[in-house]
């Protein structure tokens, strides 16, 4: 199945979005990661050297952290880099909602989200309630049935979804999950 979303980490100030890291700086940091260089690491992905300093620096200004930490090696080489705490911290990040995504897409269940959901697997309804805790989220659907459903999704999606009580979903019943999405209103 072809690729149908991508991945970047931003950093909301003042309303925008500041991107933080995107594919192809994931690129360059896992290459100096491998490399322990910043020039092997350009070179392997053909990016002049000082374009990926650029890169660096950059995040590096919109962390307010060092991603990148550089010894020199003098006029016979021997100089290396190695991604700091910071940097391994927002690389695994990406990295992680990168796999979550590539999950997502491989899932068949990807197909009812895109139209092709049967009716018995297929339910409208209204939030009651919605319970946050840590990452994970409770949220108590009524259907229009004479039952409630249960899901347990992320609390990161109830907050992308700004699900609240009295909210009109769907709710999409695989045979291992629940997955909810929210209705638009229709005037």
């Amino acid at each position: 199945m072809p690729q149908a979303a991508k991945v970047w980490i931003e950093r909301k100030e003042k309303g925008q979005g500041r991107q933080i890291l995107g594919e192809g700086m994931a690129k360059l940091l896992r290459e100096i990661r491998q490399t322990n260089s910043i020039a092997k690491a350009a070179e392997n992905l053909s990016m002049p050297y000082r374009t990926a300093w650029e890169h660096i620096r950059r995040i590096e200004r919109v962390l307010g952290k060092k991603i990148v930490e550089t010894r020199r090696g003098g006029a016979r080489g021997g100089g290396s880099a190695k991604l700091t705490h910071e940097g391994e911290r927002i690389l695994r990040e990406y990295e992680r909602y990168e796999r979550f995504l590539d999950n997502l897409i491989e899932e068949e269940c990807l197909e009812a989200i895109f139209m092709k959901i049967s009716a018995r697997n297929y339910l409208r309804g209204v939030v009651k309630s919605v319970e946050k805790d840590g990452i994970a989220a409770k949220v108590r659907i009524e259907i229009k049935a004479p039952a409630e459903i249960t899901a347990l999704i992320t609390r990161e999606a109830v907050e992308e979804l700004n699900l609240n009580e009295g909210d009109d979903v769907e709710a999409v019943i695989k045979a291992t999950e629940v997955l909810v999405a929210k209705s638009e209103k229709k005037e």
